[in-house]
């Protein structure tokens, strides 16, 4: 019976908790891996069955202590070849905070799946081998995240064992990052020196660095200030579906269903639909069968309106007095994701929130260079994991948001429409979250980062 008390308790404490989503991103071989399963082994949140499975394994190949590494390394091409491959997401609590970690690839040929694992991000943990110091994977590691608008960066300078622990060493890699994620408008940047494979100042602080003063890594993830409040951002509700039962009971219910992007919609509120840009006053809000008079973002919920309107998937509803510009022009920033190149004049679908039009790309204007962050003017067509600027012309409107205002509605991809690989991650207005570079390298090309 106390057991189960204590576990009510326990599952009390971890609801009223905050929850932190992160990334950890790096090179092949600077420790990424390793650095999750220590947070995982240290911080207590390895199940027995797991750790014995990951001692077998490694003693199979010849280790006599744990690989780490082998906690989140879980597909067989990973364990043979000791690196990353897919992002593996991995789910921890403590006392303080719930946690749900992303451990994307170091790989070049990887890259894109740190998109998919920073997207939703609300920190990035950066590795860099303290031996290699910055190198090229680790400036496209902080552009990724400063294009994502992820709000904070964690550089952990990794396998400090290896270099007598020295402070500067940690000192000149630290400078040098934070100069260049500053340039790119990373809001903030906190710099870390470990060894994840001898756990110093992962979750324990190092005995062997008494010059650092600062945080462990579990203590700054348990401490970083994070926001989920979206109640406050511009309202959008894209339909998912509309619900016409026909019963006897409800004979002419007709409701728009989906997940609120971002915002509060109320009952009584005058309302826009785009891109048809027909008004209407919601009548009703349904959440989970049951009528409220408000419902906020994230929930899914159906909203009624006064009005019969032509209403139907991939449509965007919106405060009439906060309703977005629809354009059939988009200029945005784009993260080259599959193999086949993006070309000028290629055919696309257009993917925003649950609405997926066609397309042509008009314009590649620029790919950015990541040593100095300058411009390859008409670049005429991006590679896979290439970072560039396009523009893009669609056959329907589309009512976007900056991604500055909103990474929900700001977002996009674009398809092949043969086979629906997807080509690219579309981020919509401006870049960086920075003037000063915008203005150091703009010029006639018009490339804006």
């Amino acid at each position: 019976m106390s057991n189960s008390v204590d576990t009510a308790v326990q599952l009390a404490d971890l609801s009223a908790t905050t929850l932190l989503r992160f990334a950890t991103a790096g090179s092949v071989d600077d420790g990424k891996s390793t650095l999750v399963g220590r947070l995982l082994h240290d911080s207590k949140s390895v199940l027995t069955d797991q750790l014995e499975a990951v001692e077998a394994a490694s003693l199979k190949r010849g280790q006599e202590a744990p690989d780490l590494a082998l906690l989140t390394d879980g597909l067989r091409a990973e364990r043979e070849q000791g690196i990353t491959i897919d992002v593996a997401y991995r789910y921890f609590a403590t006392p303080r905070r719930r946690f749900i970690l992303a451990d994307t690839p170091g790989h070049v040929q990887y890259t894109r799946n740190m998109v998919t694992g920073a997207s939703t991000a609300d920190l990035a943990v950066v590795l860099v081998d303290a031996r290699n110091g910055v190198i090229e994977q680790t400036r496209r590691h902080a552009a990724v995240a400063a294009l994502l608008r992820v709000p904070h960066v964690v550089l952990a300078v990794n396998k400090m064992d290896l270099v007598a622990y020295e402070e500067k060493v940690f000192a000149k890699i630290a400078e040098e990052f934070t100069a260049y994620a500053g340039e790119l408008g990373v809001p903030e940047i906190t710099a870390i020196p470990i060894s994840a494979l001898a756990g110093d100042n992962v979750v324990e602080p190092s005995a062997n660095m008494d010059w650092y003063g600062g945080p462990t890594v579990l203590e700054h993830l348990e401490t970083v200030p994070v926001s989920h409040d979206l109640t406050s951002c511009h309202a959008r509700l894209p339909v998912q579906y509309v619900i016409r039962p026909q019963t006897a009971e409800l004979p002419d219910y007709r409701g728009y269903a989906g997940q609120i992007a971002a915002g509060t919609f109320r009952v009584g509120e005058p309302v826009t639909v785009l891109p048809s840009g027909r008004t209407s006053r919601i009548a009703g809000i349904d959440l989970l069968g049951e009528s409220v008079d408000i419902a906020w973002t994230p929930q899914s919920v159906t909203l009624l309106l006064e009005d019969d309107i032509d209403i139907s998937r991939g449509d965007l509803i919106v405060p009439s007095g906060d309703a977005p510009a629809t354009t059939q022009d988009v200029e945005a920033t784009v993260c080259h994701v599959a193999d086949q190149p993006l070309t000028v004049g290629q055919r696309v679908l257009l993917k925003h929130t649950t609405r997926t039009v066609k397309a042509i790309v008009k314009e590649i204007p620029s790919r950015l260079t990541l040593d100095d962050l300058s411009q390859h003017p008409a670049p005429g067509r991006l590679v896979a994991n290439d970072i560039g600027r396009v523009k893009v012309r669609t056959a329907e409107p589309l009512a976007l948001d900056s991604y500055a205002d909103s990474r929900r509605t700001g977002s996009f991809l674009l398809i092949d429409p043969a086979d629906g690989t997807t080509l690219a991650a579309g981020m919509a207005g401006e870049s960086f979250a920075t003037s000063e570079v915008l203005n150091s390298v703009e010029d006639e090309s018009g490339w804006d980062f």
